[in-house]
This record gives structure tokens, sequence and C-alpha cells, in this order.
């Protein structure tokens, strides 16, 4: 399961703003233009590890800084939802 981990946390890592959205839109995730762009900056600039649950955590408390608590709390659901089966 490590190269999946990998693939993952390659995409969070180098996603672009408009990525971002695109992703965002299917979720109902509301996030505004410069929102995403801002998070998409900070996740290029601190690689982090989404199946680390210390670093998603210090993740979704920036997120939170940038978007607002609750799209952090959305976000957050997300990433438990795609690394809760691929930590075995």
């Amino acid at each position: 399961m490590k190269i999946f981990e990998n693939i993952v946390n390659h995409k969070v890592n180098n996603i672009t703003g408009e990525e971002l959205l695109k992703y965002a839109e299917p979720f109902k995730l509301e996030i505004t233009k410069s929102q995403a762009n801002k998070i998409a900056q900070y996740l290029r600039s601190t690689k982090v590890n989404i199946f680390d649950d210390k670093e998603r955590v210090v993740l979704v408390k920036e997120i939170a800084k940038i978007a607002g608590p609750e799209t952090a709390k959305e976000v957050n659901k997300l990433f438990v939802l795609f690394t809760k089966d691929k930590k075995k």
C-alpha cells in the first residue's frame, strides 16, 4: 500500500488551486478561488503525509486558518475517507 500512499501524497503536495476547486465541487466543498490558491500554496510549500494522523491534524488546522473551520472539517472528513482503509 506504500505505493498508493506515495501517489496520493504526491498529488496532495503538488496540487494547484484550480485542481483543488475541481476536486472540491463533487464533494460540495465551498471554497473560493482565493482560498483554493492559498491552500494549494500551503500544500506545495509544506510536504504533508495525509496518512499520518498528526500531520493531517496540523494540515487541517492550517486549512481552518485559510478557509474557516467548517471547510476544514469537511476536508478532514475527505482525508479520513481516503485514508482509513489504506492504513492496514
